[in-house]
């Protein structure tokens, strides 16, 4: 199971939003009643608190395409035509 499925948040939670679910589910999943739910609810929290390892799981998850295509849905093309005038500068100076 996905640890944003485990801690309940979405795919753009922020530190404190991830940190607030996790502290919510160990309330709810003590780890004296529960070890298993709590072991399952701590190594999603492991893996969502390190933002480096929250990135590769979200590129290297079951579906690789799905969460580049989320990354880049909403950018907007930096892209800008200036005309040749900038190349030709610098094929002129050789």
């Amino acid at each position: 199971m996905d640890a944003r499925e485990v801690l309940g948040v979405g795919p753009d939670a922020s530190d404190e939003a991830i940190r607030a679910a996790y502290v919510a589910k160990v309330k709810e999943f003590p780890p004296d009643r529960n070890p298993e739910e709590f072991e399952r609810v701590r190594d999603a929290y492991q893996t969502l608190r390190d933002p480096r390892r929250r990135m590769r799981d979200l590129l290297f998850g079951d579906d690789p395409s799905e969460p580049f295509l989320s990354l880049v849905a909403g950018a907007k093309d930096q892209r800008r035509f200036t005309g040749p005038e900038p190349w030709l500068a610098v094929l002129k100076t050789r």
